[in-house]
């Protein structure tokens, strides 16, 4: 899954060197609340979930549980 994630994030941020772990956090990446969105929308594409913004989804490892929580 992370490696899934990580790809998405690639492409999301237009940087294929983006070196990406369940530490890392959003703000690491430099994303704000509408990319944030964005990218919950390709999420839910991808893994077939629902996901909503929330501040407590920090990092990468954060969003990788909601999903998993809903497979």
């Amino acid at each position: 899954m992370l490696e899934k994630i990580e790809s998405i994030l690639r492409e999301h941020r237009g940087d294929d060197s983006l070196n990406v772990t369940e530490a890392t956090s959003f703000s690491d990446l430099g994303m704000d609340s509408l990319e944030m969105v964005e990218l919950l929308m390709a999420m839910e594409d991808e893994f077939s979930v629902t996901l909503e913004p929330n501040p407590s989804m920090k990092t990468v490892g954060d969003l990788m549980k909601s999903i998993e929580d809903q497979q």
